[in-house]
């Protein structure tokens, strides 16, 4: 925590909204009396080692950076928490899909084929749908071709570009399935990236759970994130100034946070070594 207890905010810049947001967010907090500020990162990677190195209070973490955080929690006897997250962080699921008009009906389908996906690092269109195949014995690169949309490593897949190309090829006949967050499908047709009823769903994976707000033992019992998150829980949808602030974060309300729904992701990264690498670079710069 900064001497001054300004509450400071982590987030990563995937998109320009994300300035309007923190913006709106910094001026609501400033009048209900939390000193608010927040910092930009251009990745999550540098947001991670920001926060275990006190340059910030607060991060606003992607899944896999919250898996980052407690790994590095883990190796330093440390301790972080799920502070709150969104109503829509909550049970998501993944699919996979294929072109309606075509054969494949099963995961067993894929066998052989070519199956695209978004970011390397992106937890919804590629580690944990990837991991699901590999649960039903299809392992990628092996069982089936990879078709890979590697787009703004360090965002996780937060701007959904490279989820929006691996649709593309599918459309395209350039790939027989890819793989994008549930709730992108509808998306994608409503912005005639696909035609409504193009896409036949082959396989949905189990629920998992997205963003959250991560603070690290002591920050958590300290009384600036104490009524940041009462702040938080008390934004309504129906208040006309926070509402637009709201819709563009893509929530209707705050809800607390859990830890909980993250196993998916776990056993995704583990099965491909995903953060092995940043946390043992972490690791040894802090011991230099």
């Amino acid at each position: 925590m900064r001497d001054d207890d300004t509450l400071i905010l982590g987030a990563v810049a995937y998109d320009p909204k994300v300035v309007t947001i923190w913006d709106g967010f910094r001026a609501y907090f400033a009048e209900h009396g939390l000193d608010f500020d927040y910092v930009l990162f251009s990745n999550y990677e540098r947001q991670v080692q920001a926060h275990f190195d006190g340059l910030i209070t607060v991060a606003w973490n992607s899944p896999l950076a919250w898996l980052q955080s407690e790994s590095i929690a883990a190796a330093s006897g440390r301790k972080v928490q799920a502070l709150c997250m969104r109503d829509t962080d909550r049970d998501l699921t993944s699919l996979i899909v294929v072109r309606s008009d075509g054969t494949l009906r099963t995961p067993a389908d894929l066998k052989g084929r070519r199956v695209a996906v978004g970011a390397a690092d992106s937890p919804q269109a590629t580690l944990i749908p990837l991991g699901f195949l590999a649960a039903q014995g299809l392992q990628p690169g092996v069982d089936f071709e990879l078709a890979r949309f590697d787009l703004l490593a360090g965002k996780h897949g937060d701007h959904i570009g490279g989820e929006r190309e691996a649709v593309r090829a599918l459309i395209h006949d350039q790939a027989d399935a890819a793989c994008i967050l549930d709730a992108n499908q509808l998306l994608f047709e409503r912005e005639a990236t696909v035609a409504p009823g193009a896409l036949r769903v082959v396989a949905r994976t189990p629920a998992y759970d997205h963003c959250n707000f991560t603070v690290i033992a002591p920050d958590a019992a300290t009384a600036p994130v104490k009524r940041f998150a009462e702040l938080l829980m008390a934004m309504s949808h129906a208040d006309e100034r926070v509402r637009p602030l709201l819709d563009m974060e893509g929530l209707k309300q705050w809800t607390p946070g859990r830890a909980s729904g993250y196993a998916q992701l776990r056993a995704a990264v583990d099965r491909f070594g995903t953060i092995d690498r940043f946390v043992r670079q972490y690791s040894v710069a802090r011991q230099k």
